[in-house]
């Protein structure tokens, strides 16, 4: 019998073939080789065979812990009848008409490959609906790899989309607002995270963005990619009671496997509709949208988030998270500061407010750094200062031991700093 491949190997050839080495933004901590082999409820196992507590799970895509029951069992039956077909199926056709019960925005939903796809037609469907070219979104967001997404964030933008990105401060609703008026009658589309990377919203201001493009004719697109079916089954628009006119929505809907969706009202939805009053319908159709192996498992996981306690769980570890963070906090000579809402936590080493996102522009990343590196060899996969994340599959004891072990490391982060 021939050994399969060690790490090492593995590694190398990702290395030698992968620019970077790596096929997605993670990269564990040097030196480490992390090479996953399967994964398990809330843990992972690398080819060697070692274990490790995921807090990261899919960049927040799994919801229900790896290789759930239900998720196996739906993918493993609809493998059997077909993997595509490019036309309705069963699946596809029970998934959008659940999506337009689940999500209180949605009067009609089209299916798109992931997140970024969903964010990029949205803000084409704003623009056709408008008939204006510009959008607002928030410092610091991430709304996927397109070119309106990522404007002052990567090479290769052309300048002219550069003039049509806006950027305002997130929950800082008086700049936004003025932005808004400002630039009314060519702006598009509000874009925004309603839980914006690791913040939540402040008190009205959500509010006060639905308020000021109604008033000014302008489309408001919540980005839910992250908290969609996450936050709470109707997503942040269910948690935060604001009803946006177009949201996005990916990751845990897929239950790990490539999905996403737009959802909105039924006028601007339906302009992707070529009629005698819509020559130039907004083009939003590719050849997987609506796979059948990706709606089975969305149906899967949507089942089981909507007939068990599971927000109320997720909400329970979230905060015993955030909690015994904070008592680390408060013992650590670091500048550690914790945030989040429900099963979304938020870890940032940085002096400021830790209110403010701006935060984020002045992470210590050295000692962010050996904090991820220093869990990561006690058996934990987390990401400073990005989302920690538990799924239903996670227990309260996994929690306590996460804890135990990021109080042990800060406490010897803290020695070398004095």
């Amino acid at each position: 019998m021939i050994a399969p491949p060690s790490a090492e190997t593995l590694w190398e050839a990702s290395m030698r073939c992968v620019p970077g080495g790596i096929v997605a933004s993670y990269l564990p901590p040097a030196p480490a080789r992390l090479i996953i082999e399967r994964g398990l409820g809330s843990r992972v196992f690398d080819v060697e065979g070692r274990e490790y507590l995921d807090w990261i799970l899919g960049s927040a895509s799994i919801v229900l812990g790896h290789a759930h029951p239900a998720v196996v069992e739906a993918v493993s039956s609809q493998v059997a009848c077909g993997t595509q077909f490019y036309a309705t199926t069963e699946a596809s056709a029970s998934l959008v008409a659940e999506l337009v019960e689940a999500i209180p925005c949605a009067e009609q939903v089209k299916l798109v490959g992931d997140g970024a796809e969903a964010t990029f037609y949205a803000l084409r469907l704003a623009r056709a609906a408008t008939q204006r070219d510009k959008v607002l979104r928030f410092s610091g967001s991430y709304h996927g790899h397109h070119d309106y997404a990522q404007v002052g964030a990567t090479g290769g933008i052309p300048s002219v989309i550069n003039e049509l990105v806006l950027t305002s401060p997130y929950n800082d609703l008086a700049s936004a607002v003025a932005v808004m008026e400002q630039h009314a009658d060519q702006l598009a589309a509000v874009i925004v995270e309603p839980f914006h990377r690791v913040f939540a919203p402040s008190t009205g201001f959500l509010e006060g963005l639905r308020d000021a493009a109604t008033r000014l004719g302008i489309v408001l697109v919540f980005d839910e990619v992250v908290t969609g079916f996450r936050l709470a089954y109707g997503g942040a628009q269910e948690r935060y009671g604001v009803i946006p006119d177009l949201a996005c929505y990916g990751k845990s809907l897929g239950g790990g496997l490539p999905i996403g969706a737009i959802a909105g009202t039924r006028n601007i939805m339906e302009l992707t509709i070529a009629g005698s009053n819509n020559p130039t319908p907004a083009f939003v159709a590719g050849t997987l949208n609506g796979n059948p192996l990706s709606c089975a498992a969305a149906l899967a996981t949507l089942k089981v988030l909507r007939e068990t306690d599971a927000y109320t769980y997720l909400a329970k570890l979230g905060e015993q998270l955030r909690a015994g963070l904070r008592e680390v906090a408060a013992m650590s000579a670091l500048p550690l500061h914790v945030t989040g809402d429900a099963g979304i936590t938020g870890v940032i080493v940085a002096d400021g407010d830790p209110t403010d996102p701006q935060i984020l522009a002045s992470v210590d990343r050295i000692c962010a750094a050996k904090l991820e590196s220093g869990l990561f060899e006690r058996g934990h996969l987390v990401r400073v200062p990005y989302k920690w994340l538990v799924s239903t599959a996670h227990t309260v004891d996994e929690v306590d031991h996460l804890l135990e072990d990021v109080s042990q490391v800060c406490a010897n982060l803290s020695l070398r700093r004095e």
